[in-house]
């Protein structure tokens, strides 16, 4: 309804000037207006396309203006920058279309054009939070890491309240390897901003990819006394946890999550075998509801536990769900059923092996059920 609306004012606004006047003399530039700030983009692209350049005393600095302007509602960022330096060519521009011409510029990744473009923007811009984030990060992208840190400063002075400031110098610093510098401004962030378990997490992560899992485990046991009920905050520090190969900490983290999430019960009991808690781990596994995943995971702690009898046993089962599709499988069926003598059955499950690596292991079993079949009193 609303773009019905719109174009029919413009129809009438057509018809007015054709009443008035001839066609020639349609404000053209005015319709474009009209059009954009009512976001029909097409209609104002079309108005636009009526406007004479020839036409003596046109704005044609407007006319590049709109075109920009134009330009930036549609994504077309190179034509962005094309117009409003004509514009600029033309005389002095208002300074939010140097804010503009700056937006494009970044979107290109012309970094330098964003900076000087924010330059330009004058005094007018210096109350507006978005653009030190502009200019930090331009900097930051053209490897001036000063700069970007000093901009952060700055703005944090500025801005005494904005929160994102000082929340992206912490991640600056950590992407530059200064870990320590970036864990304290974090303890000195979380204090002041009154941080969500969202924050703990995403600093506690960007440590952890950081390499340095020391901080990263502190920052999150720090976060989890804080939240002790949050997941997010949980499965951040078990997977500091799994990185740091503290397979039993990260397994006890899990196992509490998996209380009210039973879609994490298998990866618990997965970091208790890591961890050498096999029979915890296959304590777990018994509550598993997905059969294929539970069947596939207690066919290996079976074999891991070395009870080639029950592994053996779940054949009916492998076979009822359909997971003998899978090589892994069926090296692994095949495995217990020759540790517990029953070769030609284990021979079926080897015979269908291809991949290349089962393939070997297959081989090397081949070759002990030949020594067990000729010299049974070896085995």
């Amino acid at each position: 309804m609303k773009n019905l609306l719109s174009w029919f004012l413009l129809l009438i606004l057509v018809t007015a000037y054709g009443q008035e006047s001839n066609e020639s003399e349609v404000n053209y530039l005015e319709l474009t207006s009209l059009m954009l700030k009512d976001g029909n983009l097409d209609r104002a692209s079309q108005a636009l396309s009526q406007v004479d350049l020839s036409e003596e005393g046109l704005d044609v600095q407007r006319f590049h203006i709109l075109s920009g302007l134009l330009a930036v509602r549609q994504g077309k960022n190179e034509d962005a920058i094309a117009s409003f330096t004509t514009a600029k060519k033309e005389g002095p521009v208002d300074s939010v279309i140097h804010v503009y011409l700056a937006q494009a510029a970044f979107a290109v990744e012309n970094y330098s054009l964003a900076i000087e473009s924010l330059d330009q923007a004058g005094e007018t811009v210096l109350r507006i939070p978005s653009v030190y984030h502009m200019r930090a990060q331009s900097y930051w992208l053209m490897k001036k890491y000063d700069m970007a840190l000093a901009i952060m400063d700055q703005a944090a002075k500025i801005f005494p309240n904005e929160s994102g400031f000082m929340r992206r110098k912490i991640f600056y610093l950590i992407e530059m390897g200064l870990n320590s510098a970036a864990a304290e401004l974090g303890k000195i962030y979380l204090q002041q901003h009154q941080a969500k378990a969202a924050d703990y997490v995403a600093i506690g992560n960007a440590l952890r990819a950081s390499g340095d899992l020391n901080l990263a485990l502190h920052f999150l046991e720090q976060a989890r006394l804080q939240f002790p009920t949050d997941a997010a905050v949980s499965k951040s520090l078990a997977a500091a946890y799994i990185k740091n190969e503290a397979y039993l900490s990260a397994a006890k983290i899990v196992h509490d999550l998996a209380l009210s999430d039973s879609s994490l019960i298998s990866e618990a009991a997965e970091l208790y075998r890591r961890a050498g808690q096999l029979f915890m781990a296959l304590t777990l596994n018994g509550l598993i509801e997905n059969q294929e995943q539970k069947l596939t995971q207690r066919l290996a702690l079976l074999i891991e536990l070395e009870n080639f009898e029950q592994a053996a046993a779940m054949e009916k089962d492998i076979l009822r769900v359909r997971i003998d599709k899978d090589e892994n499988i069926k090296y692994a069926l095949a495995y217990a059923l020759f540790k517990v003598g029953k070769y030609q059955h284990a021979e079926h499950y080897l015979s269908q092996i291809t991949d290349s690596q089962l393939f070997q292991k297959a081989i090397e079993i081949r070759k002990v059920i030949s020594e067990c079949q000729t010299e049974s009193w070896r085995c």
